[in-house]
């Protein structure tokens, strides 16, 4: 069965947990200090939902291994273009295109509700991940040096941006996610 990515709903929870604690308990990739619970997932997935968002799961074989979502960058008007981006693969799955694929999908979402700017957070050092946003276009546009404490020291973020296309003036507002369920970038 070939890799499938769909809009994630609350049973996905459990599985989306598991694949997030490694990273909080294990790494400085998350600042979180205590791993979400699945109830805790659920709600962070039918928040992003709420917010007529995408959140995106990879599954292969009938097994979940990744994950993918955007947020909101900032509540006021004029943010409303703006998301920020995540993704998570399962460990045993890394370096298998998963990652890609989720990002492909999400940002061709986010292309068709209308967003402009999407925006990703990193814990620095981390070339792995520098070097795959930076395949996607993002282009580094801040650094915060000693700005999180974990694991016993501070670490430095950077903060990366890619354009999703041509910035009309005046823009239309985004699109509502549920306006696109079922189309070609929604469903496949």
């Amino acid at each position: 069965m070939p890799l499938t990515i769909r809009l994630a709903a609350d049973t996905d929870a459990q599985a989306i947990a598991a694949i997030y604690a490694p990273y909080v308990e294990n790494t400085p990739v998350s600042f979180e200090y205590d791993p979400p619970t699945p109830e805790e997932m659920a709600l962070r997935i039918r928040n992003v939902r709420a917010a007529e968002l995408p959140w995106l799961v990879a599954t292969d074989e009938g097994r979940l291994v990744g994950y993918a979502y955007a947020t909101r960058h900032k509540e006021r008007a004029g943010y409303q273009w703006c998301v920020e981006s995540s993704v998570y693969v399962d460990r045993s799955s890394h370096r298998t295109g998963i990652g890609r694929a989720l990002y492909a999908r999400l940002f061709e979402i986010l292309r068709e509700l209308g967003y402009q700017n999407v925006y990703a957070g990193t814990t620095l050092p981390n070339d792995q991940t520098v070097k795959f946003h930076e395949s996607f276009g993002f282009a580094q546009t801040a650094r915060f040096d000693s700005v999180g404490f974990k694991h016993g020291k501070w670490h430095d973020t950077a903060w990366w941006h890619l354009s999703l296309g041509p910035h009309h003036n005046p823009p239309p507002p985004p699109r509502l996610l549920r306006d696109i369920e079922g189309s070609k970038a929604a469903d496949r």
